[in-house]
């Protein structure tokens, strides 16, 4: 049952999703005389599951759910209808009106399809508002990866500023090396120094050519989270709420020193001592060849997140620029996509 609702659920909004595209086409085509000869939702090879004629349009509803149409006169579109092509051009046809109207109704889907974007992304912020992590909220600062150190940053850094402004959410801050082209990041060190660190623009292709995915992870305690089924770690005995005090002789602190641990190990055996639930255990096992153990830990546990919400005036301008800002990043990730 799960699944049949689940499958309904994406045929209807793809369903509205098409028909709204496909209204993109058709009510220009309307408003500048232009003949439509059907508007379907699904594709109807040789049988419709239903249709209606009002006026000069057929209505209907195909059986191959892999997208929708509306058949323009004077138009080779997704019938491939080319006999009309033979004969002369009428007046109420495609081919016969000027270039910028035909530009506009074959623009038409595309500008509905970003236009909705954008009410998407109103609604989003308008209906659940946004949850954010401020800079002074990362207890324990981030976890540097070594590749930035010799830019200044280290271990236990707050960044504070973006470029000179404070970030809404400072957990974006991966996102703004590998896809926003920042180039100043002002950081608090451990000890209460403050110092703005430059960096090159390009630092996303640094880390992405040296397959640095995380250059900046949240600093949380050595807490296990999740211990994957039938891994060297569930054999062993480790169990969701330990608490690691060591590995292999070295004291750990942080997540990122047990994973560190963990990556540096020889060949052989790994011993790691836990506190569970005030009780001191002792385990040793090997760890994979990838040099994981099959543990993973829930870095928002020492973060203060922070929820905002937004009137619908106030979502307006904010669904706007969270509307742009995400498709400006899923431009700018072809450039790795295409690597």
């Amino acid at each position: 049952m799960d699944i049949l609702i689940k499958a309904l659920q994406f045929i209807l909004s793809l369903s509205f999703l098409i028909v709204l595209h496909e209204l993109g086409h058709f009510i220009p085509a309307k408003i500048f005389k232009t003949r439509v000869e059907k508007f379907y939702l699904f594709f109807d090879y040789k049988f419709s599951l239903f249709k209606t004629k009002i006026g000069e349009t057929v209505y209907g509803i195909g059986w191959i759910p892999l997208g929708g149409y509306v058949k323009i006169s004077g138009m080779i579109d997704e019938s491939m209808d080319t006999e009309q092509m033979k004969q002369p051009a009428q007046p109420w046809e495609f081919r016969s009106k000027p270039a910028w109207q035909r530009l506009i109704i074959m623009l038409g889907g595309v500008t509905v399809n970003f236009i909705l974007g954008i009410l998407i992304y109103i609604m989003i912020v308008f209906v659940w508002g946004v949850d954010y992590v401020k800079p002074t909220d990362i207890k324990n600062g981030f976890a540097v990866n070594e590749m930035l150190h010799e830019y200044g940053f280290k271990d236990g850094d707050k960044i504070l500023k973006f470029d000179g402004e404070e970030p809404l959410d400072v957990t974006d801050i991966n996102k703004h090396l590998f896809l926003r082209g920042i180039t100043s990041l002002e950081v608090m060190h451990e000890d209460g120094t403050v110092e703005t660190l430059t960096i090159p623009e390009n630092i996303g292709d640094e880390m992405w050519a040296k397959g640095v995915m995380e250059p900046f992870s949240v600093r949380s305690e050595a807490i296990i989270d999740t211990v994957v089924v039938d891994s060297p770690a569930e054999k062993a005995g480790l169990l969701k709420n330990d608490k690691i005090i060591s590995a292999n002789g070295n004291p750990v602190v942080y997540w990122q020193d047990f994973t560190e641990q963990i990556k540096n190990s020889n060949e052989g055996d790994i011993t790691i001592t836990v506190d569970r639930n005030g009780s001191v255990n002792t385990i040793t096992l090997t760890p994979r060849e990838d040099k994981t153990i099959g543990v993973s830990n829930f870095q928002l546990r020492n973060l203060n997140i922070q929820h905002k919400d937004f009137s619908f005036l106030e979502s307006i301008p904010k669904g706007n620029s969270l509307a742009i800002w995400t498709l400006k990043d899923y431009i700018t990730q072809f450039k790795y996509v295409c690597t």
